[in-house]
This record gives C-alpha cells, structure tokens and sequence, in this order.
C-alpha cells in the first residue's frame, strides 16, 4: 500500500469532498497519510483529521511562514500535542526564504526552528522539515542538531542539488519525494533521486499543492501518488512494486508505526 508522508487535507480545497475523497483511499491502494501541520491556526484541523481517521496521522509543526506568530503558548500547545498516540513528527518546521528577504525574518525562523527541533529531540519524534532557497542555513541547522542526537527526520519535498542530498542521505535522514519529479524540467530532483539509496525516499503529495504529470496545475491528492512511484521506478530501475513496498516500509520505519 502507498504511504503518503506529508499531505495537507485540512487545507481549504478540500472543504467540498474530503469526507468522500478520504474514504476512498483505501480502496485506490493508498494505506496510509500523514498530515502535516502548517499554520498555527490549522493545528486543530489535523488533530480532528486524525483523531477521526484510523489510517491518517500527524505531525504537528508551525510553517516558517508563520514564524512570528509561535509564542511560548503555541510552544507548549505543540509539546503536548507531541504526547497524542498518533503524533508521529515534529512538522513542517525549517526555513523559507523565497518571501523572506529580511535578515530579521531569516533570524526568526531559525530561532523558531531551533525551538521546534528542540521539542522532536525532547519528545522523541522525527523531524519533517521545509526547506526553500535556505539551502546552507537549513543544512547548518540540521548538522548541528544531528550531531547532538535526534530521532530521525524528513527533508521534504526536497529541492536541492545532488551535494546537498548526500549530506543529508549519510545522516541517516530520508529525503520525501513527490510531483516535481515527474516534470520534465526536473532535471536536478531527477539526480538525486537516481543516486539516493531508495531506502532513504519516501513518497508524498504535499497536497494539495505540487501534482504531478499529467495533472500539473490541478488539486493534488494521495491518488496520484502512483506517478510518482512510476517515475521513481523509472529512475532507480526497478519495478513500481519495489518502490511503494520499500518507502511503505521507509515511512513505517522513521515514524515508528508498527501494526
């Protein structure tokens, strides 16, 4: 069964048929769903998605995006929700330079995503991290906390050069693949995912953004994970089969679902 490791169906553009669209996952092969948190308001959307759906998890994390608005409350509201049976990482937390310019907004996030990675490694959960046009800072950040201990974690929706990758791949981390592979203008993530190990890739929708072939530019959702799985097969040689077995596994393995 595919194992969508990061999706977003607490979003708004699924307002109209989640309910129907979620019971249907099952029966398209999709097994499970991890739902990751992004604004600090939206946290209790995925608690509720969770707490309704057998197979659908959480991470709970704040967006660099929303990195002025984690005070201490929002915090402790994330350590606690950490405690939930199924609770499975600390995510999306990381930096996010793209609409970030200012030095003070860059400080900011880093002080918030060391503040998060501080809650996974006191929690014990892995770590699913954003990352975009923050490449050396995001790394720095990562290093450091690895070097002290962590649980495990995600870079997703990884976007960096094939470098970049392997430091990440020798730590032990996993790199979450998705949409963007299939686009023909994909060249450096097609790299990466030819070299990475795919006992280290994961497969994910950051849905309902970023859907791949041939539905670019449409709602994204679980149920297009198969093309992903096809190009990663493509990519690594080996059968589709493979490729939804050993992430399936990869993704049970860092979050410690065992049934």
């Amino acid at each position: 069964m595919i194992f969508d490791t990061h999706a977003h169906y607490d979003s708004d553009a699924f307002d109209e048929d989640r309910e129907t669209l979620l019971a249907s996952m099952q029966e398209h092969g999709i097994g499970h769903i991890v739902n990751a948190c992004a604004s600090v308001e939206d946290i209790s959307k995925t608690i509720a998605l969770m707490e309704q759906y057998p197979f659908l998890y959480g991470a709970v994390g704040v967006h660099p995006d929303d990195a002025d608005k984690i005070t201490p409350d929002v915090l402790e509201k994330l350590r606690s929700l950490c405690r939930h049976e199924k609770t499975v990482a600390v995510g999306e937390i990381g930096l996010d330079y793209y609409w970030h310019k200012e030095k003070s907004e860059h400080l900011l996030q880093q002080e918030m995503f060391r503040a998060q990675m501080d809650i996974a490694r006191e929690e014990r959960l892995p770590f699913m991290v954003h990352s975009r046009e923050a490449c050396a800072d995001t790394l720095d950040i990562v290093k450091e906390y690895m070097a002290g201990g962590m649980y495990g974690g995600i870079i997703h929706c990884f976007s960096y050069e094939k470098e970049t990758a392997r430091e990440y791949l020798k730590r032990g981390l996993y790199l979450g693949i998705g949409g963007v592979v299939t686009f023909q203008n994909a060249r450096k993530l097609k790299e990466v995912v030819a070299y990475a190990p795919v006992e280290q890739l994961l497969l994910e929708t950051d849905c309902p953004y970023l859907a791949p072939k041939p539905f670019r530019g449409k709602r994204n959702s679980s149920l297009y994970l198969p093309y992903v799985a096809e190009m990663i097969a493509q990519l690594k040689g080996i059968s589709v089969e493979e490729v939804v077995d050993i992430t399936e596994k990869n993704a049970k393995t860092v979050f410690g679902i065992r049934e």
